[in-house]
C-alpha cells in the first residue's frame, strides 16, 4: 500500500539531474559561509546511492558489494547529518517550516523545486529574524532529507541542534575570517623555505579538532600523527587519526573529505586521484581543486578546513553499470521491433 504524501510524491519525481539543476539555481542565493558546505552535503548523501539501495533486491548484499562503511542512511541522522553547515543553527525553525509546507502542499501549484525551497527558507528566515541567504542551503538539505528518509522519519526526529552554544553563537563573518587565516611561520616566517607547518581543521565546531601538517604532506599523513584522542573508539573507521585511512594509495576510497575552506590552498588533483575519486562515485568533475578530495593524495599548501564524511564506500562502478544498462534499454526500446529482431538474428 502506497502511503506517500503528495509532497513526497513530488520530491520522488526529482532525480539526480533535477537536483543538480536546482542546486545550480540556488547557489547564488546561498550565503558564502554555506555555499561550499551545501554542495559537500549533497555529495555526502547522493541520491543515486539512496535509490540503488532502495531498489536493490538484497539491500544488505549490495551494501557489502559496494564496501559501504559507517552511517550512509539519512533516516538515522535527520538532525545531525548537516551540523557542519552554518544553517544548522536554524534547524529547528527550518524543520518546522518544511513540515508545515509538506502538510499544506498543493501539487497543482506547479512551483518548481527551487522556488519551493526559497519560499520555505524565506518563511523560516522571517521566524528566525535572519537573512534568507543563511537558511537556503539548510532548507535544500531538509528537502533532500525528506526525499531520502521519508516524511514520517523526518517529523519524528526531535529537531535538535547538534553543536554547543559557544559555536552556535558565531557569526558567519567570524567563520569566514577563521577559514581565511594564514598560518604564521614565526617572526621571519616569510623567509622559510623548509619546515613550514599548516593547520588542518577537521571540525569547525570543536576547537581541539585541529592538527599540524608539514609542507608537502598529504592530509592523511598529517592526521595519522594526531594522537589527541582515541579515534577508533569514536569511529571504527578511524584507525590512524581523525581521517579514516586504509591504503594510502587511493585504492580504497576510505579517506575522502569535503573542503569547507582553503580549497585554493590545496594541490591540484593529480591523474590518479582524479581517476579514483570518480571510480568511487564521490565526484565527477574536471576542476583542478574540487570540494571533494582524497586525503591520502591531496596536499595542503596552507591552512585548510575539511569535514569528514560519516561513511565511505565504492559505488561509482555500480552506478555507471546501472546507467549503461538503462541507456541500452532506452536504445533498444527506440528501435522498431522488426529492426531489433533483425539485428538480433544477424
Amino acid at each position: 500500500m502506497n502511503t506517500e504524501t503528495p509532497f513526497e510524491k513530488f520530491l520522488s519525481q526529482h532525480d539526480e539531474e533535477a537536483w543538480a539543476a536546482t542546486l545550480a539555481t540556488l547557489l547564488r542565493s546561498i550565503h558564502e559561509v554555506d555555499r561550499n558546505a551545501t554542495q559537500i552535503w549533497f555529495a555526502f548523501y547522493p541520491l543515486p546511492l539512496f535509490r540503488a539501495l532502495q531498489e536493490a533486491d538484497d539491500r544488505e548484499k549490495l551494501a557489502q558489494q559496494l564496501l559501504l562503511q559507517g552511517d550512509y542512511e539519512l533516516k538515522d541522522q535527520v538532525d545531525r547529518s548537516h551540523k557542519f553547515l552554518y544553517g544548522h543553527r536554524f534547524w529547528p525553525r527550518v524543520k518546522t517550516a518544511v513540515e508545515q509546507h509538506a502538510d499544506s502542499f498543493n501539487q497543482t501549484a506547479r512551483a518548481s523545486l527551487a522556488d519551493q525551497i526559497l519560499a520555505v527558507a524565506h518563511s523560516a528566515a522571517q521566524a528566525a529574524k535572519k537573512d534568507d541567504s543563511l537558511l537556503v542551503g539548510i532548507t535544500a538539505v531538509a528537502f533532500m532529507t525528506v526525499q531520502q528518509a521519508g516524511l514520517a522519519a523526518f517529523k519524528s526526529a526531535p529537531g535538535a541542534i547538534a553543536i554547543d552554544n559557544k559555536h552556535a553563537k558565531k557569526s558567519p563573518e567570524q567563520i569566514l575570517r577563521e577559514r581565511a587565516k594564514v598560518d604564521s611561520q614565526g617572526l621571519l616566517g616569510f623567509l622559510k623555505t623548509v619546515n613550514k607547518q599548516f593547520t588542518v581543521t577537521h571540525d569547525e565546531n570543536d576547537d581541539k579538532a585541529k592538527y599540524k601538517l608539514n609542507d608537502g604532506q598529504d592530509l592523511a599523513w598529517g592526521a595519522a600523527l594526531d594522537r589527541a584522542r582515541d579515534w577508533v573508539a569514536i569511529d571504527p573507521r578511524r584507525m590512524e587519526g581523525p581521517i579514516p585511512v586504509e591504503c594510502r594509495s587511493a585504492s580504497c576510497g576510505t579517506c575522502w573529505v569535503g573542503v569547507l575552506g582553503g580549497a585554493e590552498r590545496m594541490s591540484d588533483v593529480a591523474v590518479r586521484e582524479g581517476k579514483k575519486i570518480k571510480e568511487f562515485g564521490y565526484i565527477d568533475t574536471a576542476e583542478p581543486k574540487p570540494l571533494i578530495r582524497l586525503a591520502c593524495q591531496a596536499q595542503a599548501q596552507g591552512a585548510v578546513s575539511v569535514v569528514i564524511p560519516p561513511w565511505n564506500g565504492q559505488f561509482g562502478k555500480h552506478l555507471r553499470a546501472l546507467k549503461e544498462a538503462n541507456e541500452i534499454k532506452v536504445s533498444s526500446e527506440s528501435v522498431p521491433n522488426g529492426e531489433a529482431r533483425a539485428e538480433t538474428i544477424q
